[in-house]
């Protein structure tokens, strides 16, 4: 058995340290050694017994479960389940403890292992340097550059990969591994493009233009020149940090249409030359060209375009499972959707109009109300002396709505209750005021309402449920049913104005990036 242990000091308060390591999946967005990863069985990224399968920056397979976490003690153990780099019977452990001169952070990692007989030292060395110290680093240089970036906001912005931001260290840790008897791509057959970086959270400003480069794709993997991306809601809460998708330096966005230039092994179901598009996690689609996991991309048929694609995908998928699957609309029931010119409202109106309920929109404009009438809405609400509940049950002859579709959150979330039929169900898929805070769930048996709080990744996590979600939703695009509206267009460089416009709530329909 071999043990290996590694320590450091990090300058960092010991409660940032900790929000990046006890993320279990989040390695892939710090650690130079990790291309992508994602989680097994819809678990957590904390939850005990959690399952992540991870591919190394030269290409190989690992996966590793979750044994332990306490946030208390700021400590977490794992294993690794299966491997292609030979560590067996691996169990690691992490912990953190505060130094009491300066607000800085002890950070300890360990392990024990068994290797193949020869190989001790060499493996042992492979942990050491490739996985602990080059860790240790990649996190002393993000959070101290943050640190930084405050005080500096005008600082160079390093050059980056556009999906998993190759360095000079991953090329070191990719030599290791190549001795460890695996091998790497090579980084000669990188592309080059730009994108779009954050590395602080913040406003919009936070965002710029830099050169990157996307790898040959490995193994189930496809390289995309990517034509044009979609701009959605998500893509502010993860630059100004209210989601953690993404830990600076990072690149935003879920949603992007392209030409596939090159696959890796293992990929059958699109080819060289083939126009694709995807709208799911890992965030990084604010790029010209980018290397991913080819199970998220989808064909795209001959009569959906680029622009369509990247300006209904994410959106359009979003309409069809709150619709068809967390609440199955039926004709006849009478339906509140806010925002219903933006990019998911004006979809759900639309589809729902065409399913046969009554559709009752709350905006806040007389042009938006207009807007809102073309998509189907057959009423539209607008702020006023009355209330928004008060003109629900005018409308309703007191009996309120059967189902509310609310993405504004804590501004509306309290209307919407008091808008529901008994019975009722609110559909609680957005927070674009804000959180809505803690609620008492005694105060929805007054009229035995149901509430429900919808993620988008788990509808869409395989690829048997985004082939069966955009198979209705392109028929209903090509069948007319959805008029897929494209409100703005901005260049790539142009992504702060873009995320301007949506915030100031200038925009109707879609917003997307022209990136070639």
């Amino acid at each position: 058995m071999v043990t290996v242990a590694r320590s450091t000091v990090i300058d960092a308060p010991i409660d940032a340290v900790w929000r990046m390591l006890r993320d279990f999946n989040g390695h892939d967005r710090w650690h130079p050694a990790v291309k992508q990863s994602h989680l097994e069985s819809g678990k957590r990224t904390d939850q005990v017994g959690a399952i992540r399968a991870f591919v190394l920056a030269s290409g190989e397979h690992l996966r590793e479960q979750l044994l332990s976490l306490s946030d208390r003690r700021k400590q977490f153990r794992y294993a690794i389940v299966t491997s292609d780099v030979p560590l067996y019977d691996y169990v690691a452990e992490v912990f953190l403890k505060p130094v009491t001169d300066g607000n800085r952070t002890f950070w300890s990692w360990k392990s024990s292992f068994k290797t193949p007989r020869g190989r001790e030292q060499e493996l042992s060395e492979l942990v050491a340097n490739g996985v602990y110290a080059a860790g240790f680093e990649a996190i002393r240089q993000r959070l101290e550059s943050n640190a930084s970036s405050s005080k500096d906001a005008n600082r160079q912005v390093p050059q980056i990969d556009s999906d998993r931001y190759t360095s000079e260290r991953t090329r070191v840790i990719t030599s290791s591994l190549q001795g460890a008897g695996s091998v790497a791509s090579s980084t000669s057959a990188a592309m080059p493009g730009r994108a779009i970086m954050i590395d602080r959270y913040g406003d919009a400003d936070v965002m710029k233009a830099v050169d990157v480069s996307a790898p040959k794709p490995g193994l189930g993997e496809v390289r995309i020149r990517q034509t044009v991306i979609g701009v959605n809601f998500i893509d502010i809460y993860c630059r100004s940090g209210y989601f953690k998708l993404i830990i600076p330096p990072g690149v935003p966005g879920m949603e992007a249409a392209g030409e596939v230039v090159d696959v890796g092994a293992d990929v059958r179901h699109i080819a060289k030359g083939q126009r694709v598009a995807y709208a799911c996690a890992p965030v990084g689609a604010y790029t010209s060209i980018r290397t991913m996991d080819a199970s998220l991309v989808i064909a795209l048929p001959d009569d959906i375009s680029d622009e369509i694609a990247a300006a209904a995908l994410l959106k359009g998928m979003s309409a069809e499972f709150l619709l068809h699957r967390v609440h199955p609309l039926q004709r006849g029931e009478t339906v509140l959707i806010f925002a219903p010119v933006g990019g998911v409202g004006s979809l759900l109106c639309q589809w729902a109009h065409h399913l046969g309920a009554t559709v009752i929109g709350a905006t806040s404009s007389q042009k938006k109300a207009r807007i809102a009438r073309t998509n189907g809405a057959d009423y539209v609400l607008l702020p006023g002396a009355i209330s928004l509940e008060d003109q629900i049950l005018q409308l309703t002859d007191g009996r309120g709505v059967d189902v509310i579709y609310d993405a504004v959150g804590r501004d509306t979330f309290a209307h919407s209750l008091a808008a529901l039929a008994p019975t009722g169900h609110l559909v609680s898929f957005g927070q674009a005021s804000g959180d809505i805070g803690s609620w008492d769930i005694g105060s929805l048996a007054s009229s035995s309402v149901t509430l429900s709080r919808p993620n988008f990744t788990h509808y869409t996590d395989t690829p048997e449920k985004v082939s069966s979600i955009c198979e209705r939703l392109f028929d209903a695009i090509r069948n007319q049913i959805l008029r897929v509206d494209i409100g703005e267009r901005f260049a790539l460089e142009q992504a702060a104005s873009a995320h301007r416009a949506l915030e100031s709530r200038a925009t109707t329909g879609s917003t997307i990036l022209i990136a070639s």
